[in-house]
């Protein structure tokens, strides 16, 4: 069968992990998350994970070369013959680039999760964690109060810092500046569609898996 190769793009909080995760249910494939071939790199200990583990020690940013690298090592397993969903890459067009050239631009599936800013303040502003079990939990109001109890241990709900609505401003602008060349590079492709990350979760689910069985019967049919 031809593999199924997805590439996510979508502002935080959208829901890409918890889509990604869905789908690599579904059609038996791996979730490729660039946060978690940093960590795996680090555990192996392999050359690039050296590399990886100094990197952050310092505190620094892993540049597009090493993330380039570490990628194309994580593809080149035998668990994505069948395919993957990316998750996180690529942030640049230089890395969508050489994503091309790793697994080829007609063979890859990109889908833009889109959801406005102001929903994504306002789903932020409705996450607390416990500051006791740490459970992560939601409230129905994004002002409501942070010291209400958790509802498992009795301890109190709180904000996390990077959920205050400044600061998700701050990070949806950052996405803004690398998403939108990015966005431009794949949008004129037979293989690139927009879902409306503004419906349920589950809804959200079924219009992917649609979009992705679109494409790839379009994408026979220009083969055969």
């Amino acid at each position: 069968m031809t593999p199924v190769n997805v590439v996510f793009i979508g502002p935080p909080g959208c829901g890409k992990g918890t889509q990604a995760v869905r789908l690599a249910e579904r059609y038996a494939i791996p979730h490729v998350s660039t946060g978690e071939i940093l960590r795996s790199a680090v555990r192996d200990g392999s050359e690039l994970g050296r590399r990886v583990a100094d990197i952050l020690t310092k505190g620094s940013l892993v540049s597009d070369d090493l993330m380039t690298d570490l990628v194309r090592a994580r593809l080149r397993e035998p668990d994505t013959a069948r395919g993957f969903v990316l998750d996180g890459f690529p942030r640049t067009v230089g890395q969508a680039r050489a994503l091309d050239d790793m697994v080829g631009p007609d063979s890859t599936i990109v889908i833009l999760i889109d959801v406005p800013d102001a929903e994504i303040v306002r789903r932020m502003g409705t996450r607390r964690v416990c500051d006791a079990c740490r459970l992560t939990q939601s409230v129905g109001d994004a002002f409501h109060p942070d010291s209400e109890p958790c509802p498992y241990c009795g301890g109190n709900l709180v904000r996390r810092p990077d959920d205050e609505p400044e600061t998700v401003r701050h990070r949806l602008a950052t996405y803004a500046a690398y998403a939108t060349p990015v966005i431009a590079h794949y949008k004129a492709r037979p293989t690139f569609a927009i879902v409306d990350g503004l419906q349920r979760s589950d809804k959200v689910a079924v219009a992917l898996v649609a979009e992705i069985e679109r494409l790839r019967s379009s994408h026979r049919s220009a083969t055969e």
